[in-house]
């Protein structure tokens, strides 16, 4: 039965932050995932966290510049130290709040840089990375995300990041599967998590399109929910969808899988 972990940035949004954690565990979940942490101290998110009973499953690494666009560091040509300065507080963050795996954000091409310089970044800044992560006992996962979402975003297909995984060759450097991504960009979901099971460390889902509770859309979330547990995924399955409404009452499709 899939572990559904709420992501904290999307839903319960009609309560502070900090009150979120409280809000997703009286609603079933066990586990929490979400974008960034970095607004608040460590040890309040923990005692959050604990006062919950709740497990960490995911956050991102520092973005760059968020609010001027930035969408993550890893494949920029000439951001080499400002990734080592972000991974470095990423991990002091993860293991403050016990946070097994952090998703390592490519970002968007900048003007007038090649994929291929892109491509070689990421794969560099992965193989430096892994080691540093692995003496914390951390996963390292990547993730193609939609060109629709995120314009210009250098990760967007599964082979490109299968490609990837393969040239860096560390165990702890692993694929974040999200259902709603690969939807838009791919299709063919079942067939990519059969081929991909083994390298993939995390799971989210959202409805398509529009990216709101999965009940509503064109994936069969319900089929796909049974093929995870028929190929024996033990991993979180991230809710990173926006609730149409109130949250709690939107959470009808997971009353079967949320306890």
């Amino acid at each position: 039965m899939p572990r559904l972990a709420a992501n904290l940035s999307m839903m319960f949004q009609e309560l502070p932050f900090l009150d979120r954690f409280k809000a997703a565990a009286d609603a079933g979940f066990r586990g929490v995932e979400f974008l960034f942490p970095y607004d608040f101290p460590a040890e309040t998110i923990r005692a959050k966290l604990d006062e919950a009973g709740l497990s960490q499953a995911l956050f991102n690494l520092p973005p760059g510049d968020w609010e001027n666009g930035e969408r993550g560091l890893a494949a920029m040509p000439g951001r080499e130290e400002a990734f080592s300065a972000a991974l470095a507080k990423a991990l002091d963050y993860a293991e403050a709040l016990n946070c097994p795996r952090l998703h390592v954000m490519s970002g968007i091409v900048p003007d007038g840089t090649s994929r291929e310089a892109c491509t070689e970044t990421l794969i560099g800044n992965l193989r430096r990375a892994a080691p540093l992560a692995a003496e914390r006992g951390k996963t390292l996962i990547i993730e193609p995300i939609n060109t629709r979402d995120i314009p210009g975003y250098f990760l967007n297909y599964q082979t490109q990041a299968l490609s990837i995984l393969e040239a860096v060759g560390a165990p702890n450097v692993r694929l974040q599967f999200d259902l709603y991504h690969c939807q838009i960009m791919e299709g063919d979901l079942a067939i990519h998590m059969r081929e991909q099971l083994g390298i993939i460390e995390h799971i989210q889902i959202a409805g398509v399109p529009g990216r709101h509770e999965p009940d509503v859309g064109e994936i069969n979330y319900p089929y796909l929910f049974a093929l995870m547990d028929e190929l024996g995924y033990g991993g979180w399955v991230g809710c990173e969808y926006k609730p149409r409404g109130e949250t709690v009452a939107g959470l009808g499709w997971s009353k079967e899988w949320i306890r």
